[in-house]
């Protein structure tokens, strides 16, 4: 499990004394560990990808605002953080990849206009997230069903 990935490599970046990594593996667990709490359940891998593209988000939308407020000391903590988290992550997918997916969704489900893009996002989401900008693939979902 995914899970288990992390807690090993938390306590392989503890004996090897890496501080700063560990610092923000210790991040990952204890989000982790609070949706675990708030929901009271066990969180699978597919749950755990979704945690950690949250955080990958949270971290994208504070670089953005640290480098328009001119504090690259801060955006630059931010981007070691979300290099780490994207380590736990699937591989991207390439932008082409993407919006095949997004055609053969719309085809799968017949989708026509905007009001069919709940059921294109629902069929997206299992197989994008954690490898794509959901913002992104939802735009791109708009576009094709505008026109």
């Amino acid at each position: 499990m995914l899970k288990q990935q992390i807690q090993d490599a938390m306590k392989a970046a503890m004996k090897a004394g890496e501080k700063d990594k560990l610092g923000v593996i210790r991040l990952i667990m204890a989000a982790i560990k609070q949706r675990e709490v708030d929901e009271r359940i066990e969180l699978d891998d597919a749950q755990v990808l979704a945690v950690l593209d949250k955080m990958v988000k949270q971290r994208r939308d504070s670089i953005s605002q640290y480098e328009s407020a001119g504090r690259e000391d801060l955006a630059e903590v931010e981007r070691f953080e979300v290099g780490i988290i994207q380590a736990y992550l699937p591989t991207p997918l390439t932008d082409a990849e993407i919006a095949q997916m997004v055609d053969s969704a719309i085809s799968e489900t017949g989708a026509a206009a905007m009001s069919d893009m709940g059921k294109v996002m629902g069929i997206l989401r299992p197989q994008i997230q954690g490898r794509a900008d959901m913002g992104a693939v939802s735009a791109l979902v708009k576009q094709r069903l505008g026109s």
